[in-house]
């Protein structure tokens, strides 16, 4: 089972890597950007749309980084305060008895 799953996992990564080489094949144009304060230099448009699709996923895996730390930040917090009201009325219970 084991070696069908990394079968899977290599004709996967290679279909990918035949995808990215035709990408690059077919986009060879050269185009310069303008980011209004910024001119980048003159690139293949295949070479900035990875380099862009790339930053674009490492910024959003950071900013969701961000968001889930603070949920659990969150997160023990409440467990925190449940922690402590349970304790409390553990104590109202004893002392009723």
């Amino acid at each position: 089972m084991r070696w069908l799953k990394m079968l899977l996992i290599l004709i996967f990564c290679f279909a990918v890597m035949l995808v990215g080489i035709m990408f690059t094949i077919h986009n060879t144009d050269k185009v310069g950007i303008d980011l209004i304060f910024l001119q980048l230099p003159e690139a293949s448009l295949s070479l900035w749309l990875i380099a862009f699709f790339v930053i674009g996923g490492i910024s959003g895996t950071c900013l969701s980084t961000l968001a889930i730390l603070g949920l659990k930040t969150k997160l023990s917090l409440a467990r925190r305060k449940t922690q402590s009201v349970s304790k409390e009325l553990e104590s109202y219970r004893a002392k009723a008895i």
